[in-house]
């Protein structure tokens, strides 16, 4: 039985790789845990597949999946927690930041505690003003949205129980989200850890300041995704509703209108020279259109395919 997975995203990461592997395998033998690292290349132009190659051969618990090209942090982070064996699933990034020393009271959380998600919160942390004040109101942004007190939602480091990672889909850049997409799938145990942050020690960051922007597109996304999913009809047709009712009541005033000063013996107007008229009518095609929008939707969450959004080149020691 493996007691923890430790789950690796790599993406041009050769200097630390060796580093990071013995220091985790230090903190598991001291602890006595049974374990498994699981990198994940994500498309690496240096020598990261290489040097895994290689420590995987050393030690077969070490494991490694290697994709065809570049798909994202959360493709690498699903495609792992798909192959992972343990009881609890430990993330972390490559790059030495995240401390292993952190992995035995992650566990425990997990396990003594009953959580089922620990986010670690980097509370001090060795980055410019220019990353950590966008942080800031990124975090407080999606904890207004979100609902879930986490302080640090972007953390690499964090904590699952097994069922949790086997019953989410992480996809697109929603690998920020994995909390809330745990909350929406009914594990709602979730809680977080004051985690060392490690200066870089090797290389330059992969992230610049567009992630912050992304990473709100990304929440918007997350959120009417996990609203309509499977009832886009909701979405589509309450809109298509209000725009076609309006476009019919605009018309039927503009003929009621008309009908009423012919009565009266008035000089009224065409009601095709009236621009309420073509207002009217840009409100009927728009809900047709919507209306339309929401069956398709509809035939396409129906026959939803759920292949997996990455291709893998090679795997090692599974």
């Amino acid at each position: 039985m493996i007691q923890i997975s430790v789950v690796v995203p790599v993406f041009n990461e050769e200097e630390s790789l060796t580093e990071l592997t013995q220091w985790i395998s230090r903190v598991m033998n001291t602890h006595g845990f049974s374990y498994e690292v699981i990198f994940i290349n994500d498309g690496s132009t240096d020598s990261s597949w290489s040097i895994i190659q290689r420590l995987s051969h050393e030690d077969s618990r070490v494991k490694g999946l290697n994709f065809t090209r570049n798909y994202g942090k959360s493709a690498a982070l699903d495609a792992g927690f798909a192959k992972a064996y343990g009881d609890v699933i430990i993330t972390m990034d490559a790059d030495l930041q995240d401390s292993p020393e952190e992995i035995p009271g992650l566990y425990s959380m997990i396990v003594e505690q009953g959580l089922d998600v620990v986010s670690g919160w980097k509370k001090q942390r060795h980055d410019p003003l220019s990353k950590t004040i966008p942080s800031r109101f990124f975090n407080g942004v999606t904890r207004w949205i979100s609902g879930i007190s986490l302080h640090d939602f972007n953390c690499g480091l964090k904590a699952y129980r097994k069922k949790v990672v086997k019953n989410i889909h992480v996809y697109g850049e929603m690998h920020r989200y994995i909390p809330l997409l745990a909350k929406w799938n009914g594990f709602s145990k979730i809680d977080e850890k004051i985690v060392q942050h490690q200066a870089r020690k090797y290389g330059v960051s992969k992230f610049g300041l567009e992630r912050f922007l992304n990473g709100f597109l990304d929440l918007i996304s997350v959120s009417f995704v996990h609203r309509y999913k499977k009832k886009p009809m909701h979405f589509f047709g309450l809109l298509g509703s209000i725009s076609f009712l309006s476009g019919f009541i605009i018309t039927c005033w503009l003929v009621g209108q008309k009908i009423y000063g012919l009565n009266q013996g008035h000089k009224v107007r065409e009601i095709v020279d009236q621009p309420l008229f073509f207002l009217a009518l840009v409100a009927l095609i728009i809900g047709v259109q919507l209306f339309v929008t929401g069956f398709i939707a509809e035939l396409m969450t129906s026959n939803q395919s759920k292949e997996p959004e990455y291709k893998v080149d090679e795997e090692l020691n599974f």
